[in-house]
């Protein structure tokens, strides 16, 4: 994975050759060379890139890993304050919650809508089912209700539907 101290480095190279195409425009100009227009282009990209890649450098790249939490695959989002995650239909009620809590982590985002008038993220967790073979069914295990405001939310609200979890198959021994 990618930390600040690579970007940093980056940067440092980008910077390096954001100069060198510099002095290149400007030697295209000094001797009037065809190419002078397209390094000035290429010098001014190389501008912007260098103060992205100087820009990642200072974001610090955090991830809180929920110890517990299983695998989730997002299948919806809506953008701002509605998001539904997979989770397999092997997961326990200890899991779900550590997966709930890993879920509101990851899918916070301070760019979030706020579409409701509680400023809340709702996440809600769910597997399919097979109650016959042919059919199935997306059953909800659980949601969890966040601040869409600040980051570390201690107020977080986790509902497990335990009658949910009484109609997942039981694992065959």
């Amino acid at each position: 994975m990618v930390n600040n101290a690579d970007f940093n480095i980056f940067t440092q190279w980008s910077a390096i050759l954001t100069v060198v195409c510099g002095a290149l425009a400007t030697l295209a100009f000094i001797f009037k060379w065809g190419i002078r227009f397209r390094l000035v282009g290429i010098t001014g990209f190389m501008g912007v890139l260098t103060g992205s890649l100087f820009a990642l450098a200072l974001v610090p790249f955090t991830r809180t890993a929920i110890p517990g939490a299983v695998h989730f695959t997002r299948v919806y989002d809506n953008g701002g304050n509605q998001t539904v995650i997979t989770v397999p239909s092997q997961i326990t009620e200890t899991e779900l919650e550590a997966t709930l809590r890993q879920a509101a982590s990851d899918l916070f985002s301070y760019g979030r809508l706020g579409g409701g008038a509680d400023n809340q993220l709702t996440v809600r967790a769910r597997t399919i089912i097979h109650p016959k073979p042919g059919v199935s069914k997306p059953l909800f295990l659980g949601q969890v209700k966040r601040s869409l405001a600040t980051r570390d939310d201690e107020q977080m609200a986790i509902d497990i539907y335990p009658e949910s979890f009484a109609q997942l198959p039981k694992p065959s021994a």
